[in-house]
């Protein structure tokens, strides 16, 4: 598996309408998302995407549907969000 953990600003007043945002699309080769808010700052959230493979992480980041996706949610963000790609090397299903 594959996948990306975001450190995510959120602009004053826009929690609510991130909790709101759809997140229905599923695109191939997706597995699944989590969005934490951090107790230390409740503007900062973490993201997380996992998709089967890299090369499914990837074209769905070269897509126009996740281009579109990306930047409805830039306009709740403070600034660009920090990346981290990267292989699964452990987990653990429930």
């Amino acid at each position: 598996m594959y996948g990306t953990i975001a450190k995510l600003k959120a602009k004053k007043g826009s929690i609510e309408q991130l909790r709101k945002m759809e997140m229905g699309r599923q695109p191939a080769g997706f597995v699944g998302s989590y969005v934490f808010q951090s107790d230390a700052s409740s503007d900062e959230l973490w993201l997380v995407a996992i998709f089967k493979d890299k090369a499914t992480y990837l074209a769905n980041a070269e897509s126009p549907e996740q281009d579109k996706e990306f930047h409805e949610l830039m306009q709740h963000l403070a600034a660009e969000p920090e990346w981290h790609d990267g292989e699964i090397v452990v987990s653990s299903p429930a």
